[in-house]
């Protein structure tokens, strides 16, 4: 069902943003079915606002460790 969803969005030439990815084989599953954007606990958890603003601090100065 969700590769006929990409596929029926990519015929209209849509976007599609896979929601609730927690696992590298869905975050795999999608790429491979033509999905661009993602979003879940895969790529990270719920921050504070202080927490988040921190985060983009060290993004933007290149001090993020993975």
């Amino acid at each position: 069902m969700v590769q006929t969803i990409i596929s029926l969005a990519s015929h209209f030439k849509l976007n599609v943003i896979a929601e609730g990815v927690e696992t590298k084989d869905q975050y795999a599953f999608l790429r491979q079915n033509g999905c661009m954007a993602y979003q879940g606990y895969l790529f990270g958890k719920p921050l504070p606002i202080e927490a988040f603003e921190a985060l983009l601090e060290q993004i933007q100065t290149n001090e993020v460790v993975y």
